[in-house]
């Protein structure tokens, strides 16, 4: 959501395509192929989303929704759908879409010459970042090898790296620095929470526990898996790296999954699975505590970026930029949602509020709110969830929540998210002498 300062700044397209321009399309359907039903998982699926193939080999099948032969039926019309844009303001931009080979080399080129990705989240944005592995193939090649080591622990970066193969390798300008086998054009970091656990636990400590005994005996947390990490340590070791360790203009974070009373339990109001009474908060103090933790996050990431005398390195002599954060709208998930095998045309209310998905609309809100603020002139919210919100019938084999890759909804956010990086964010016309990056501020 562009702040209401910036609502008159002119995009550098031929037409402005914001996040509610963008939301109110619709599904159209649009098969690439004349093939009636998959045979080959591997082969079939792909064809069907349109993949040469894809660079990341993390649970392949299962990213493709080709794990289980009880939902084969579902091909390939659930590969079928595209996110269409005529009727809606977008139609005038220059929106590209990744289906055209051009648009996968330009964006290719941008990730170089312009700075790269670091994607931060939970399993929802890992398969986006799986998504984008098959939308830029054969461009890119993905590390680690999951195929030759199934077992590395979910904390492990993901990078994304230009293919040394790639034949656009010769038309391309690299930034001084910069090395194809070191350098990442996309990373992801599996953060659920993007706040470590003991940070939480003492902002928590510092709002809510008052008394003499400071909540003595109380714990926040349960002992529910999660992966987090403080923004002390991502945002210096990884998003601030500099060449040829990293060189990322952006940093795209979406959040709100694991924000549950299970994960936090001090919140639970209902009796445990022995009968045990609890008596916290509920989801409502849970949703609250969120929005205290993300202004925590916003000026800590904010100050970060005001600190950086680095900024990107760009290519061909064109200095540097200031560094820039995208919030992605949290996803909801469908209930019985391998019942449905077509997109809705309008979201559909929810009947029993599985987790959290039934407020996840709420922690959207705050977080939009949150980073809307003035003083946070560098983060932008993107509310592009309602493509997704439309499509029960596009989520893995084995769960109602995560997404799978080629039904269009996370090649969407690929492509939503390079359009308002390159086209849409008042921010980034630095390098064409507009405004010139100094160290810790444009002038």
């Amino acid at each position: 959501m562009l702040k209401s300062s910036d609502t008159t700044t002119t995009s550098t397209g031929s037409g402005s395509c914001s996040p509610s321009a963008y939301s109110a399309g619709k599904w159209s359907y649009s098969p690439r192929t004349n093939k009636s039903s998959l045979s080959d998982p591997s082969k079939d699926s792909l064809e069907f989303a349109g993949f040469q193939g894809c660079a990341s080999s993390r649970e392949f099948l299962w990213h493709l929704a080709a794990d289980q032969e009880a939902q084969y039926n579902r091909f390939p019309a659930v590969s079928s759908w595209k996110w269409d844009l005529s009727s809606t303001s977008c139609s005038s931009s220059d929106f590209r879409s990744l289906d055209a080979e051009k648009h996968k080399e330009e964006f290719i080129r941008e990730l170089v010459e312009r700075g790269g990705w670091l994607i931060l989240g939970d399993s929802i944005t890992e398969g986006h970042f799986f998504s984008i592995s098959c939308s830029l193939y054969p461009h890119v090649v993905a590390l680690p090898d999951y195929v030759a080591n199934p077992y590395f622990d979910r904390a492990w970066p993901q990078n994304m790296y230009l293919n040394p193969n790639s034949p656009l390798i010769p038309t391309l300008t690299f930034p001084p620095g910069f090395n194809i086998t070191q350098t990442p054009l996309i990373t992801f970091r599996r953060i659920d929470l993007l706040l470590s656990t003991e940070e939480l636990v003492e902002l928590h400590r510092e709002k809510h526990l008052k008394g003499e005994d400071q909540g003595q005996g109380f714990e926040l947390f349960s002992d529910e898996k999660v992966w987090t990490l403080s923004p002390t340590e991502y945002l210096p070791e990884i998003f601030l790296a500099p060449l040829p360790k990293a060189n990322y203009a952006n940093l795209i974070v979406s959040t709100a999954g694991h924000w549950t009373t299970t994960l936090f339990s001090g919140y639970a109001n209902e009796p445990t699975k022995e009968g045990i009474e609890r008596h916290g908060e509920g989801l409502d103090g849970l949703i609250d505590f969120f929005g205290q933790a993300m202004e925590v996050w916003a000026d800590q990431v904010q100050e970060a970026i005001n600190k950086d005398r680095q900024g990107v390195v760009l290519a061909d002599g064109k200095g540097r930029a200031r560094r820039q954060v995208l919030v992605r709208a949290y996803l909801t998930g469908h209930e019985d949602c391998h019942d449905h095998r077509k997109p809705w045309t309008k979201v559909k209310p929810m009947k029993w509020n599985w987790y959290n998905w039934g407020s996840i609309w709420k922690y959207n809100d705050i977080f939009e709110k949150v980073v809307s603020k003035m003083q946070y002139p560098d983060i932008h919210y993107l509310a592009i969830e309602r493509p997704a919100r439309l499509r029960p019938d596009a989520h893995a084999t084995g769960d109602c929540l995560h997404i799978m890759a080629g039904a269009g909804v996370l090649e969407g956010w690929t492509e939503y998210l390079w359009h308002f990086i390159s086209k849409e964010n008042p921010n980034l016309k630095a390098e064409k002498g507009m405004r010139v990056y100094s160290g810790t501020r444009f002038q």
